[in-house]
């Protein structure tokens, strides 16, 4: 597990205020929060994830092209999950049970759901792209309303 310490970096978008963290091998966490906190040592990841956020909300930027760094965080599966999550295309959706059978798992779409309720990097791995079976738009650590701002913003049906 990493232990370098973190940077911090907190940014305010339209859906509220993100705080952005970083290791020495790139961005570790997206994470939705009520306010602002003190901003944290110096990673250059950070203002360019923040530059990438606020093109991503501008609707001039569909992929993030970011350092990642998922150094100890979660299981191989969540892992699977996480990395089937980034080929998503923007704009469209799948179900729970498509994502668990794309990454091997047919009868998995709990775990999915759980493995997305975990995911370190809100927006940026796009969880918010995966919608229940019947078109509802299930859960999401940012909550409801702000799911539903990221589909429309990305014209998602």
């Amino acid at each position: 597990m990493n232990t370098e310490p973190l940077c911090v970096l907190y940014h305010h978008t339209p859906v509220g205020w993100l705080q952005l963290c970083a290791d020495a091998q790139g961005l570790c966490g997206v994470h939705f929060v009520p306010q602002p906190g003190p901003d944290r040592g110096d990673c250059p990841v950070l203002p360019l994830a923040a530059a990438q956020l606020d093109e991503y909300f501008a609707g001039q930027r569909r992929q993030f092209t970011l350092p990642l760094s998922l150094n100890g965080q979660g299981t191989p599966f969540q892992r699977r999950v996480w990395a089937a999550l980034c080929r998503i295309p923007y704009g469209t959706t799948c179900s729970y049970g498509e994502l668990a059978a794309a990454v091997g798992c047919p009868r998995g779409a709990r775990a999915v759901g759980m493995a997305n309720h975990n995911n370190p990097l809100a927006i940026v791995v796009p969880c918010h792209r995966v919608v229940n079976r019947g078109g509802g738009l299930g859960g999401y650590a940012g909550g409801l309303a702000i799911k539903q701002q990221l589909l429309a913003l990305e014209g998602a049906r």
